[in-house]
């Protein structure tokens, strides 16, 4: 049995510690004790805390009902738990605690609540903080480190999801594929470092043609580059891509190893298919790719289409 001696200094052990300890009466739901450091934490009095609802009315509202909810069956269960919440400050501000409960039992009844609350802020900072920067490298996963638009990567994930879209609601889907016209000719006349500002310069300008939220543009690999047009038809889809190449032109950015003109220019491959059963999201690409190396045997700086048989454009 703790002497007097004894149960002071264990009390004064309790509140010298960070970690601010209580104690509830589960019968009367009253705070039988809680440590004169929940003052300097959160502001409020100990003599405050009275009942259990002025620890539930001091719970964030985002999590107050969960929080509540979930401790009560617990406790009415015996089983000691843990729980993580915004507790609310005096002066109307919020700290991250947890709370750490044990359960008395007598007789297979709960009979107290004993635990810690302990400052857990900075924890959830650094949490957050950590989430933030996983979040940048997860977009920086997606994104071409050269161009900044998105890479391959988003766009093998873009197409699945967009695809399956288009086969539920039963809509067209149109991909443009995109190829820089004698772009190794560039590079060797120019070298790879102005090679590299002409495939920003490019993006940035094929970039902007795509302006709706559902539009998607992505570096494929190397000089080539993919528009994918959610519920675009063909004609709407062709009126895109001859925009993309009109664009190209007129940026007029110079190049002297071409044959398609003094000027860099792009080729480009159109596909439009409303997906089916038994058809695969590669397929789009397959149809879209041969357009394009037929614009390329047809001269270069030129659309193809795959409907209703393969059309070629061109205009200087």
């Amino acid at each position: 049995m703790i002497d007097q001696d004894d149960a002071i200094n264990y009390k004064t052990l309790l509140e010298s510690t960070k970690a601010i300890p209580w104690k509830i009466n589960w019968a009367t739901k009253a705070f039988e004790y809680i440590g004169p450091q929940i003052e300097e934490l959160l502001g409020w009095k100990q003599d405050s805390w009275k009942t259990a609802q002025d620890w539930i009315d001091r719970i964030h509202i985002d999590e107050r009902e969960q929080t509540a909810n979930y401790c009560i069956d617990l406790c009415q269960k015996g089983v000691d738990h843990e729980a993580d919440y915004r507790a609310l400050t005096a002066d109307g501000d919020y700290v991250w605690v947890r709370d750490v409960v044990h359960a008395i039992r007598e007789g297979g009844e709960t009979t107290y609540l004993v635990g810690f609350m302990f400052d857990i802020s900075e924890r959830k900072k650094l949490e957050d903080e950590l989430r933030a920067a996983n979040r940048k490298l997860e977009a920086l996963s997606y994104q071409d480190g050269l161009t900044g638009v998105a890479n391959r990567r988003l766009y093998d994930q873009t197409l699945e999801k967009e695809w399956n879209r288009a086969h539920r609601n039963g809509t067209s889907l149109s991909l443009v594929v995109i190829d820089i016209d004698h772009f190794k000719d560039y590079n060797d006349q120019c070298g790879h470092l102005q090679g590299d500002q002409c495939l920003i310069q490019v993006a940035n300008v094929l970039r902007d043609i795509a302006c709706r939220s559902s539009d998607f543009f992505a570096r494929y690999g190397g000089e080539e580059f993919v528009l994918l047009l959610p519920e675009t038809g063909r004609d709407a889809a062709r009126d895109i891509a001859e925009r993309c190449r009109r664009a190209v032109v007129d940026e007029a950015i110079p190049h002297p190893a071409s044959s398609a003109g003094n000027v860099v220019t792009i080729s480009l491959g159109v596909a439009s298919v409303m997906p089916a059963e038994g058809m695969e999201p590669s397929q789009i690409f397959e149809i879209a790719d041969r357009m394009l190396y037929q614009a390329k045997r047809n001269g270069r700086n030129r659309i193809a289409c795959s409907w209703p048989q393969s059309v070629s454009s061109s205009i200087a």
